[in-house]
């Protein structure tokens, strides 16, 4: 367990998929003393995608890190690999989502624009999205789910009825359902 005292980044990679990524990864964090708190990481397009927030110990070398993590990127190939500091709160600051929206329709540029939309002017924060094609190349299918966090004093049924119209101007179906805390 690292201490109180102990520093928070972000870390962020990219690069074509294989396997190992996340090893190397690992491997370079580990080797550093960090604590990896919070992550992602997923294949998107075809490109392995990667978001860290992790903990360093006070007296951690940063820079050696970094080039650490230039090894990784140049030995496997990758786009990007950097680390740098978050400032504010971090991993432990978020609520737990309250909700999940999915949407489902035919696939047209727009849609997540109008969903983001319709929640940030509700200030509904989105704490995980995601999206993805589906179906044939004739006949593609998006999909994007979330969970959210609803603020205090916003009603379920006000924001179904906002999605509901987003839903009927993007020609998609939205729905929204409370989250059952027990199966995250």
């Amino acid at each position: 367990m690292l201490s109180a005292m102990s520093s928070q980044f972000a870390v962020a990679v990219v690069g074509g998929d294989r396997p190992g990524i996340a090893a190397a990864l690992a491997a370079a964090l580990h080797k550093a003393g960090a604590n990896i708190e919070d992550s992602r990481m997923s294949i998107l397009g075809g490109r392995f995608a990667v978001m860290m927030l992790v903990s360093l110990p006070d007296g951690a070398d940063l820079e050696a890190l970094r080039g650490d993590l230039a090894k990784v990127r140049d030995s496997l190939g990758l786009d990007a690999a950097v680390i740098d500091p978050v400032e504010g709160e971090g991993a432990g600051a978020r609520p737990d989502p309250t909700h999940v929206l999915t949407v489902y329709g035919a696939d047209h540029p727009g849609i997540v624009h109008a969903v983001c939309a319709a929640l940030a002017e509700r200030q509904v924060n989105i704490d995980d999205l995601a999206t993805r094609l589906i179906g044939s190349e004739d006949a593609p299918v998006y999909t994007l789910i979330c969970e959210l966090t609803l603020p205090a004093g916003l009603s379920p049924s006000d924001l179904t009825a906002d999605l509901t119209r987003v839903g009927e101007q993007q020609g998609v179906e939205v729905v929204l359902r409370e989250l059952d805390q027990d199966i995250l």
